[in-house]
């Protein structure tokens, strides 16, 4: 749970931020253009990255759903171990650590799971 609840807070970290800050700036009217721009930039990534997730999320259910008609568990350590692996390697070419990549995955994973678990009690 605690992992899920950081990668939840890294996605909105910056949505909570930028309004805090709006409402302070907007007292005094000296915003900052530079940091407006650049949070109005990390704005639209957050949306863009919870879409990419809900794109993702709705292949793992196409997969579960396979996995249910066919009794496959959801749970294919092998796999999830090929895809940490991958997350690791891209991103580092991206500058992030390992720590944070592998409890965002681990997440997502988690996520997944409880997306194909509901399949199959719902079979």
């Amino acid at each position: 749970m605690k992992t899920y609840r950081y990668a939840l807070a890294v996605l909105a970290i910056s949505a909570v931020g930028y309004s805090t800050c709006q409402a302070q700036s907007g007292s005094n009217g000296n915003v900052d253009n530079t940091m407006e721009v650049q949070r109005k930039k990390i704005d639209s990534l957050d949306k863009k990255l919870i879409e990419v997730l809900g794109a993702r999320e709705r292949a793992v259910k196409e997969i579960g759903v396979y996995k249910a008609k066919n009794n496959i568990p959801p749970l294919q350590a092998a796999r999830f171990q090929e895809v940490m692996k991958k997350g690791i390697e891209a991103g580092e070419k991206e500058g992030l650590s390992a720590e944070f990549i592998s409890e965002l995955l681990n997440a997502i994973h988690k996520e997944s799971l409880r997306i194909e678990e509901s399949l199959k009690t719902d079979k």
